[in-house]
This record gives structure tokens, C-alpha cells and sequence, in this order.
């Protein structure tokens, strides 16, 4: 799929926001194709966000360039690797040149809660960099990576969320009983209190990205099936059952 592409598939669901982030990165697109893109978004009444993987700050205010060319509020950045490794206090450092390129653009930054970043110092971070551009991108499951469990998650960034990852997910045992897989499933088919998480945010003001952990599949097409499918089911629920 191209990103034109994926605002076809939004619009045929009726969805109004697509987040553009690490599998479908623009920073490669050019302006042509940049401005293509916001038309099309504009034609189909889609809005857009973005999303990138780690933490360089010279990539980051490209981004935010991107961003204000596609009239994007919600930058979701994610800190793996060795930005999660840095010290709260320079990572608060490195982060405010951006968070000034934020404001001036009219943008804000959310960040995520990513597999082995705990959550607890992910509002270090928050309070440390003290600026009402920055907030979290609550992500409900990533969280079991870092020993916690989802409801934790929640409890701990639900009052300065600003962008949702909403996903669904079940632990399966080992057929020889070694162990355990957690993979994703459609909304409302596995453990996921969805309810409960909308009921903990302090306001549901904010765009709710679905989000899937689709179990990798060796044939392109099924693979495509199933993710279309997983899509069908779940913006089903998240309208008929979550009411969103």
C-alpha cells in the first residue's frame, strides 16, 4: 500500500483520522507527493497525524515539518533503543528546542508508552519537560512488555493522555506447555477492557488510533485479508458496542 492508499481504506470505513507512523514513514515522500496527500485527506474529510520511531532530534523537527505541511496536530514519537537509555533529565533537555518548534507550529507531541520504557518514568519525563505541547500517547498493551499490566498502564498516563492506541489482544499457552504467546486480535475479542480505559480518560476529546497486533503470516495476500477483516470487526465494535 502507498499512503494514499490507507486514506482509501479509512474513508471506505468511514473512519476520520489516520495516523501515519513507523510501517508508512513520509519523511521519504516528496513535496509533491506531500501536498498530493493533504489534498486527498481534505477531498475525503480525513485528518492526519504522525508518528515516529525513536528519538533524533534532526528527524523529529523534519517531521514537524511535515506536520505543519499536512496541517497535522499530534506528532507520536516512540523512545526505543538508546533514547530510552538516556538519563529523564537529558532526554527533557534534547526534547525542548522541539517542543518550542511544536508550539510555534501549533502542533503537540505525544509520547508513547513503548514495550520497555516503564510508564512511571514516562511521567518523569512529562513533568520534567513541563510543557502543555507534550502529552502521552496511551497505548493500552505495549505497557506488559515493561511488567506491567494494561489496567496499571492505564491508571498511571490516563490524566495526561493526549492520543490513544487502541488495540486488542489475547495470551495463548503453549500447546506443550511451555509458556505463553500474546498476540492481538479485533477489538473486542480478547482482554482488553475497552471500556474501562475510555472511562479512565479524563476526556475522550482526542483522536483513538485502532491499532492491531496482527500475528505474521508468511502469504502477502492472507496476510492483507486479515488485516482488512481484523479493521471490519473492529471499527464494529468500537461503533456499536463502545459507541465512538
Amino acid at each position: 500500500m502507498q499512503p494514499e492508499d490507507l486514506l482509501d481504506v479509512a474513508a471506505f470505513h468511514r473512519l476520520g483520522v489516520v495516523q501515519y507512523a513507523d510501517n508508512m514513514p513520509l519523511a521519504g515522500l516528496s513535496g509533491a507527493e506531500l501536498s498530493a496527500l493533504k489534498t486527498k485527506a481534505h477531498g475525503l474529510g480525513i485528518k492526519i497525524e504522525l508518528g515516529k520511531q525513536s528519538f533524533i532530534a534532526s528527524e523529529l523537527a523534519r517531521y514537524i515539518d511535515i506536520a505543519v505541511g499536512l496541517d497535522a496536530k499530534i506528532l507520536r514519537v516512540a523512545l526505543d533503543g538508546p533514547d530510552a537509555a538516556k538519563p529523564v533529565d537529558r532526554l527533557a533537555v534534547e526534547f525542548r528546542p522541539l517542543v518550542a518548534l511544536a508550539n510555534a507550529a501549533g502542533l503537540r507531541i505525544a509520547i508513547e508508552n513503548h514495550f520497555n520504557y516503564p510508564s512511571l518514568q514516562l511521567v518523569d519525563l512529562l513533568r520534567a519537560i513541563d510543557d502543555d505541547a507534550v502529552g502521552i500517547c496511551l497505548d493500552v498493551a505495549n505497557s506488559i512488555c515493561a511488567g506491567e499490566w494494561p489496567s496499571e498502564t492505564v491508571e498511571i498516563l490516563a490524566d495526561d493522555t493526549i492520543n490513544l492506541h487502541l488495540k486488542d489482544y489475547v495470551i495463548v499457552p503453549d500447546p506443550f506447555g511451555v509458556g505463553f504467546v500474546i498476540h492481538g486480535c479485533p477489538l473486542g475479542q480478547g482482554r482488553t477492557d475497552c471500556r474501562a480505559v475510555l472511562d479512565a480518560l479524563p476526556t475522550c476529546d482526542m483522536s483513538i488510533i485502532l491499532e492491531h497486533w496482527l500475528p505474521r503470516q508468511d502469504n502477502m495476500s492472507a496476510a492483507r485479508a486479515a488485516e482488512h477483516a481484523w479493521l471490519a470487526q473492529s471499527v464494529t465494535f468500537a461503533r456499536d458496542t463502545l459507541g465512538l
